[in-house]
């Protein structure tokens, strides 16, 4: 059974199929802002630490100072 078009595009505008079409287009949405929200602040953190790391090598900041920076950016350093 081949549709016309015009036969999809009412089908698919009929507001029972409509209407759970939006809601799990938009929940596909908000899951991938907020995976690519959580992948871009991972690899952020990792950048940091690699640049706080290399400060430290280089002698230009110790240990210490290393630490309290990396533990300052920490969520659940209370």
């Amino acid at each position: 059974m081949v549709l016309a078009m015009s036969d999809f595009f009412d089908r698919l505008l009929d507001r029972n199929i409509l209407v759970p079409l939006l809601i799990a287009g938009g929940v596909v949405i908000i899951v991938a802002l907020k995976t690519l929200a959580s992948v871009t602040r991972s690899v952020s953190r990792e950048h940091t630490r690699r640049e706080i790391a290399a400060y430290i090598a280089e002698g230009s900041m110790t240990p210490e100072q290393g630490e309290r920076l990396m533990r300052s950016g920490d969520n659940n350093h209370a």
